[in-house]
């Protein structure tokens, strides 16, 4: 009995057959196989074919405000400086240094240069090659040729996207239609007034898969998130490299049923101003977008069953300048720090669950349509069927 049940081996993760029941219609289809979230095999796979082809979010340029300011991160295991130079331009470089390769800098902070803490090696905010110690006799040696490697970064709205790939398409074509759909929203004229970090014990695609689905809120909420009102929540069209969730309601979506908050955005248009817009922009970034604010759930892939997930949170500037922002802001602070560890918890217990010798594909319900779309997604780049 127990033989059927054994995790696939690697040849068969990446045979098309193995998923036929993934590719069938919602409503017949079956979930990922176990092996999905667990293989390393699956994992390595995905990190070659899909964060080091796609635009990966890392969070808003406000970050970083002045020149000389910076921050790393580490994204599938490459580390990264993202700072903002002398001259007002944010960039992203690959944290290694351009002689024997040690990490420039760690954390977060100011500086007018990266000095290497091993030979004392300098670039500045741009990325340019200053001092070299000792590197006079060392034949053909010019400063200008040992620059930091750069890695693609763009914004959109004051939210910056990197890209491992020099070949992909620019931001504006994997972000589609989405800018266009949440204009009025006005993310330019935000400010991120918190960032929350949890290192979570689980598959990223476990935590994408559960914030696209309300099929759990009765049960995993069911005493905060459950008791807000408004009509199902609906898949909509999608011309990018994302999918998205539509709730039409009262209300802010950012508090919890009873509170009161800032007053809601009165530039919103269209579906905007009648409900609340949740898209996932392929491949690990979910925004939650309502009448007075937005935030956002950030994941860093960091293996098979381990994901950092940062929650930010922006309000329009209006909001912000209130002299009563820090005492209204708590209660939508109130409602991310209950619900959003309700989801981490459950997100691990599913990532135990699945590395059972016995876990098996399961079947989707009906309020699970962008489960089954983002599946697919997934393994139209790991088994290299998409363009």
């Amino acid at each position: 009995m127990l033989d059927a049940m054994l995790p696939l081996d690697d040849a068969a993760l990446f045979r098309p057959e193995t998923y036929a029941g993934v590719r069938k219609p919602l409503l017949e289809a079956s979930t990922l196989p176990p092996a999905c979230y667990t293989s390393e095999a699956f994992y390595k796979r995905e990190v070659q074919t899909i964060f080091l082809k796609v635009w990966n979010f890392v969070g808003r340029d406000d970050r970083i405000p002045h020149g000389g300011d910076y921050f790393t991160i580490e994204f599938a295991g490459i580390p990264v400086i993202i700072v903002r130079g002398k001259d007002g331009e944010v960039r992203a470089f690959a944290n290694t240094c351009r002689h024997r390769g040690a990490l420039l800098v760690e954390g977060e902070g100011n500086c007018r240069a990266f000095r290497c803490p091993y030979h004392s090696w300098a670039f500045d905010t741009e990325g340019n090659l200053i001092v070299a110690p000792e590197m006079e006799q060392t034949k053909d040696f010019r400063l200008e040729d040992w620059s930091l490697t750069p890695v693609r970064l763009e914004r959109w709205a004051g939210f910056m996207f990197i890209n491992f790939d020099s070949e992909a398409a620019p931001l504006t074509a994997h972000l589609g239609d989405l800018p266009e759909k949440l204009a009025s929203y006005r993310f330019q004229d935000m400010a991120c007034v918190r960032r929350k970090e949890y290192d979570l014990a689980c598959n990223w695609k476990i935590y994408v898969e559960n914030a696209m689905e309300a099929y759990h809120i009765a049960t995993v909420h069911r005493s905060t998130l459950s008791r807000q009102k408004g009509k199902p929540s609906l898949p909509q069209p999608a011309a990018g490299e994302y999918c998205a969730l539509y709730k039409e309601h009262k209300g802010s979506r950012a508090l919890l049923s009873g509170d009161t908050g800032f007053p809601e955005m009165d530039h919103l248009e269209g579906q905007a101003a009648a409900g609340s817009w949740y898209p996932l922009i392929y491949p690990s970034t979910m925004f939650g977008c309502t009448y007075d604010c937005m935030w956002w759930l950030e994941l860093h892939p960091m293996g098979p069953a381990r994901t950092k997930l940062i929650v930010g949170s922006a309000f329009p500037r209006s909001s912000v300048e209130r002299p009563d922002f820090e005492e209204v802001v708590q209660r939508y602070y109130k409602r991310w720090d209950i619900s959003i560890p309700e989801d981490n918890e459950i997100s691990e217990l599913q990532q135990r669950g699945l590395a059972s010798p016995f876990a098996k594909p399961g079947r989707l319900a009906h309020m699970e349509p962008l489960v089954h779309t983002f599946n697919n997604w997934v393994l139209d780049r790991v088994l290299g069927v998409a363009a």
